[in-house]
């Protein structure tokens, strides 16, 4: 198959944290002959926006990341080149993959044989310590790129790479069972909209909803959730939340919101024996709890990365069985700037999907 490729292309780049996202129309775009042996060549049909993507436009997280970088990690497309000598190549020229997160490991460590190879001290990060999907062409690693069920919308799939393997994961270790009540701060955020529905058809459990505003609590019931609050018109949240999973809190907390207060409430409206499941990840708030209360009630605290290879096929197939769907706004690369502005504010409902046509 003999597919042309230009040149240049499409991009949005961070120069600095202070400066304004860079548009470009003459970003080079790695050729074919140049790639390493594992890499491969992706054409961008779209992706997805995240939280990580602006912690990564305002530089306020502990991790270094490169600049300039092409932000982005939640992208679809179709692969277009593949490196000289890669072995056992899984993917073929033509195939619809997803760019992860986790663009690359080295699979070998402790970790990548654990399953963690979200983890691994080599990791290689999209739209963070490598360039990523905020472009027209993204240079990837056969290994890690994830396939994209037939059935499912590139636009719909972008998310799920991302929003939706992490809570998916999440909800998989919390140590639920069907009929077991989850607290979801952040509901109706790109991430929380997804939890809700991994929670309701994956996993059988009851949902309450934690946001603001009048448009994320009908998206959050008309999901799923049984129960919702607003955490700016409640006067006492902790009380809420116990009255809504009948007087004794609920059985898990997957935190999705960038809050630290978010996190030190759980402890306290968490059922004896509950999972703080930690997602969510501002950068530099702690976790302070009680630990005269953590260990009487014998909460886990448990920290949910993203996800591995198999969390994303896992998540993915799921999503393709029609139950669980992505609610986007679709727009073009050239909105980026103001959909950060949106994240900032709050203000952004479900998920924002880029169109690179």
């Amino acid at each position: 198959m003999s597919i042309s490729i230009p040149k240049t292309q499409k991009a949005a780049l961070v120069v600095s944290s202070d400066s304004p996202i860079l548009f470009k129309n003459d970003h080079p775009v790695k050729q074919p002959e140049e790639l390493a042996p594992g890499e491969c060549l992706v054409k961008m049909h779209c992706t997805g926006v995240c939280h990580t993507d602006l912690h990564a436009r305002l530089g306020d997280w502990p991790l270094p990341h490169k600049l300039p970088l092409v932000g982005g990690h939640e992208g679809v497309g179709e692969v277009v080149a593949i490196g000289a000598n890669t072995i056992d190549c899984p993917v073929k020229i033509g195939d619809r993959v997803g760019v992860k997160w986790l663009a690359d490991s080295c699979l070998q460590c402790e970790q990548c044989r654990k399953g963690l190879e979200q983890c691994c001290a080599k990791a290689k990060l999209s739209g963070y310590t490598v360039d990523g999907t905020f472009s027209q062409y993204v240079v990837s690693y056969v290994a890690h790129v994830t396939p994209i069920p037939e059935n499912l919308d590139s636009q719909e799939a972008a998310s799920f790479l991302c929003a939706g393997v992490t809570v998916y994961r999440a909800l998989k270790y919390s140590q639920t069972k069907p009929g077991d009540w989850v607290v979801l701060p952040g509901a109706g955020g790109g991430l929380g909209h997804l939890a809700i529905q991994y929670a309701v058809h994956a996993f059988g459990l009851r949902v309450v909803a934690i946001d603001t505003g009048a448009e994320k609590k009908e998206l959050c019931l008309s999901l799923g959730a049984e129960k919702w609050i607003d955490f700016r018109e409640t006067k006492d949240l902790v009380k809420d939340i116990k009255n809504a999973t009948g007087g004794e809190g609920p059985h898990a907390a997957l935190v999705s919101a960038a809050s630290g207060t978010a996190y030190e409430q759980a402890v306290d409206y968490l059922r004896p024996g509950g999972s703080l499941l930690a997602v969510g990840l501002p950068g530099q708030a702690q976790i302070s709890a009680s630990v005269f209360w953590t260990v009487v009630k014998s909460i886990n605290i448990i920290g949910s990365y993203v996800g591995n290879r198999q969390d994303a096929h896992e998540a993915l197939n799921i999503a393709s069985m029609g139950k669980i769907h992505c609610h986007y706004v679709s727009k073009p690369l050239s909105a980026l700037s103001e959909v950060y502005e949106g994240m900032q504010q709050g203000t952004v409902a479900g998920r924002v999907v880029l169109k690179m046509d």
